[in-house]
């Protein structure tokens, strides 16, 4: 019996995917594993919450909308329409936009040039080009580009992680697993902080000014 030798592409691969996942700022679950730590909660419980958080679609699921929108084009011949039903509002462009960025995710060019490595190790990926057509035309169209939507770490990943033959449905856990260092560090920090106090968020009524009592026999 052979001894198993780890692919040193694919190790690479990996190991960059986890160091730009590890941690990014005040997303929605570093939010929330800080909001649930300032309350002094024990570590697990908070970190339950920032997986909570990331198991939404739009969070941690964002990579796995970026295979079945690709899977869901089919072919590169087929890319030019779809970019058009998007621009119809007929259709989303998965794995396109961020919040903080306005530009190119500069973690997405990183994330670009290791799949192209990962594909010449392993069997070639029709997604793969069909991913490339979807962000060449996407680039030059003036729709994308005055909205600012250029690819995000999102675009590539999935695709990294499926030709390292991870399921789709495994995305969301390689996305905590990196990212539970990053959380950890928020909490860390925060707990030696001593001017941190429990998060209270304000919240600015929008309502009515005055709204006269209305009995109940009245209504």
């Amino acid at each position: 019996q052979r001894d198993y030798e780890v692919n040193p592409v694919l190790a690479k691969a990996l190991d960059v995917l986890f160091i730009l996942h590890a941690d990014h700022e005040q997303n929605c679950s570093t939010a929330t594993m800080r909001g649930v730590g300032s309350s002094r909660v024990d570590p697990y419980s908070a970190l339950s919450a920032a997986v909570a958080a990331l198991y939404g679609p739009l969070h941690g699921g964002a990579n796995e909308a970026v295979i079945h929108m690709l899977q869901h084009i089919g072919n590169v011949k087929n890319v030019p329409s779809f970019i058009e039903r998007v621009k119809k509002g007929e259709g989303r462009l998965m794995g396109f936009g961020h919040r903080v960025y306005k530009n190119y995710d500069p973690r997405a060019k990183i994330i670009r040039k290791v799949a192209y490595e990962v594909f010449e190790a392993t069997e070639s990926n029709p997604l793969l080009e069909i991913a490339v057509e979807l962000e060449r035309i996407a680039l030059q169209d003036e729709y994308f580009i005055s909205r600012k939507l250029y690819p995000n770490v999102d675009f590539y990943s999935g695709l990294i992680y499926q030709a390292l033959g991870f399921p789709i449905e495994y995305f969301s856990f390689l996305f905590a697993i990196p990212r539970a260092a990053g959380w950890l560090t928020q909490w860390v920090e925060m707990l030696n902080d001593d001017e941190q106090k429990i998060m209270r968020p304000r919240q600015i009524y929008l309502g009515a000014e005055r709204r006269d009592y209305v009995s109940i026999e009245q209504r």
